[in-house]
């Protein structure tokens, strides 16, 4: 085959995984200590609409602060009723409900939670009758309608990589279907024990067919380089401390060439330095060499063989 010069288009291709969009995440906890009672959502995973009730809370601060404020409401003074009002938007009772208790003059045992946004539960940290406070993180609500792809990529390609370059998916459950997508984001630091640099994905998931956790097949987009002489990767022999290309050189001759190597692109390899677009190079499935041997040596041999017949 040929040594070729032209473009070489960044392509990479990783691996990622699909996760929740974390800009969409509604984590619930309460603003005081009390009991879950009527858990209305029992299992991660189960749809929740918005509006719908989460749960009811006992608590025993929530029910002396209304009664509090319904002495404030029979009190002719003005800023006791601010206050006691205040105090209650403060520990999380809605606005609904305050408004329920000013109307009615009765005290709710139990205050009702509800979702704020459509979406899924992403995780349930309590059981019905379980003891919270305000640390304990009641659930979290994700929403389908966008996900992130946490993609991979090697170091030797983090260089490539930026914020608003396109990216495509593929899912082996969905085969020929592709999505499009932006890198969102790319961390600014390596993965100290894989090497590699997470890049996230900002994906639109009509249908809801991306499902977190699921694997996806990732191709990143990037700018192309300069012309440059590039080969075919399996033309290139790498060595401990050179690589090398076979040159034929006609006649049944053949000589070991070394080279400088750059960037490597899908199937071809960048070659900055040992050879010129046109020459002629031998692919591995044209010719072996002993997996014994000493590939310096044996490529040294090939220098000095006679042409062959």
């Amino acid at each position: 085959t040929l040594a070729e010069i032209g473009n070489l288009s960044r392509r990479i291709e990783t691996v990622g995984y699909i996760g929740y969009d974390e800009d969409t995440l509604q984590h619930v906890h309460t603003r005081v200590d009390g009991w879950i009672e009527k858990l209305a959502t029992t299992a991660t995973g189960d749809p929740v609409k918005k509006g719908q009730l989460l749960f009811e809370l006992y608590s025993p601060t929530l029910v002396n602060a209304q009664q509090e404020f319904l002495a404030a409401l029979r009190s002719s003074n003005a800023a006791l009723r601010n206050a006691s009002r205040d105090r209650l938007a403060a520990l999380g009772v809605t606005a609904g409900e305050i408004a329920r208790i000013e109307k009615e003059r009765t005290v709710s045992q139990r205050v009702r939670v509800y979702a704020e946004a459509d979406g899924v539960i992403a995780h349930l940290g309590v059981r019905e009758g379980i003891f919270v406070t305000p640390a304990t993180e009641v659930m979290s609500i994700a929403r389908l309608d966008r996900v992130w792809v946490i993609a991979e990529v090697f170091e030797r390609q983090a260089a490539w990589v930026e914020p608003g370059q396109r990216a495509e998916v593929e899912l082996d459950y969905i085969p020929g279907r592709r999505w499009q997508g932006t890198v969102d984001y790319v961390n600014p630091e390596l993965d100290a024990v894989t090497r590699t640099l997470r890049v996230r994905i900002r994906f639109d998931n009509e249908g809801e067919v991306l499902r977190p956790n699921m694997f996806a097949r990732v191709t990143l987009l990037a700018a192309g380089t300069e012309p440059v002489v590039h080969v075919p990767r399996e033309a290139l022999i790498r060595g401990g401390n050179v690589d090398r290309v076979v040159l034929s050189l006609g006649g049944g001759r053949f000589r070991s060439q070394a080279v400088e190597t750059g960037i490597e692109s899908g199937t071809r390899v960048a070659i900055r330095n040992g050879l010129a677009a046109g020459d002629r190079i031998v692919t591995s499935g044209q010719f072996l060499i002993d997996s014994e041997s000493d590939i310096e040596s044996a490529l040294s041999r090939m220098d000095e063989r006679e042409p062959m017949q």
